[in-house]
């Protein structure tokens, strides 16, 4: 959210991708949706409806589940592409266009979607188009056998989200984003990151390239990382963290690659090892 981004959790079912996801969302004391995604939901249940009002005789708009500050979208690639197209323009725009007429969205405004793998039954791969307005791609995995040991001790008792408290309102997130923007990404550093999104471009592993959208996400999440270690400057190590959740999702593989049962995160991890840093750099990131 710092990172004016939104999010995308993915991983087998029941790991935890919703309660992770309601949890994020009940951190921040802001208004909250959160959507089924199911292959029956239409794209006004998502963006809302024009309703004729018979006494005033005029149709009357009504919200749909994307006017919230946080909007829960849960297992989103069970709905069909039509679907899943109605988040483009207000993850993008921050705004929804219905009969002609666009409406604003309230700031800060962040999606934090779930997904299951695409094997999965039941599922429909999300378009480019859409997997590219994701800042960022995590996946849960399964817990050590420490972590599912205090999972069972505590299974039974309260919901584990009823003692969540906020930890700050929309005003304190609209101020933090404001600080995160003044963090200095030096003229290297930059050049650093578009090398980084250019090595998959050219890559002979990869059909599809990070977009210059990726390359935008890439210094956003970085500046958000810097901010957050109390730093005013991002450093190429930043980029490098990052570089796997902001880039691997948006990639397509090419045949030969997943032949080869190669991940776009093996390879984006690889193509991060072989790109050099720039010479100036003297590993402050300042310039």
């Amino acid at each position: 959210m710092l990172a004016e981004g939104h999010l995308l959790i993915e991983d087998v079912p029941g790991v935890g991708k919703t309660m992770l996801a309601k949890a994020l969302a009940r951190s921040v004391d802001g208004s909250v949706r959160r959507v089924q995604f199911t292959p029956d939901l239409l794209p006004s249940d998502i963006t809302g409806v024009s309703v004729y009002n018979q006494e005033r005789r005029e149709f009357e708009f009504k919200p749909g589940a994307v006017f919230a500050n946080i909007v829960v979208g849960d297992e989103i690639n069970r709905a069909s592409p039509k679907t899943q197209s109605a988040l483009l323009e207000c993850m993008e725009e921050r705004q929804v266009t219905v009969d002609g007429i666009t409406y604003g969205l309230e700031a800060p405004f962040m999606v934090i979607a779930t997904q299951n793998p695409v094997e999965m039954e039941g599922t429909y791969p999300l378009p480019e188009a859409q997997r590219d307005r994701f800042m960022a791609r995590v996946s849960m995995g399964y817990p050590d056998p420490a972590a599912e040991l205090d999972m069972l001790d505590v299974h039974g008792g309260a919901p584990a989200l009823d003692d969540l408290e906020p930890v700050a309102d929309a005003r304190e997130i609209a101020k933090l984003v404001e600080a995160v923007r003044t963090v200095h990404v030096a003229d290297e550093v930059r050049r650093y990151a578009i090398a980084l999104t250019t090595a998959t471009r050219t890559s002979t592993e990869l059909r599809l390239g990070a977009s210059p959208r990726a390359t935008l996400h890439l210094v956003r999440a970085a500046r958000a990382a810097a901010a957050l270690d109390d730093r005013d400057h991002v450093l190429p190590d930043d980029l490098q963290a990052l570089a796997v959740p902001v880039l691997a999702h948006r990639l397509l593989p090419t045949g030969e690659t997943q032949l080869g049962r190669r991940t776009t995160e093996q390879v984006v991890t690889d193509l991060v090892a072989k790109v050099p840093l720039p010479d100036s750099l003297d590993g402050r990131g300042r310039g």
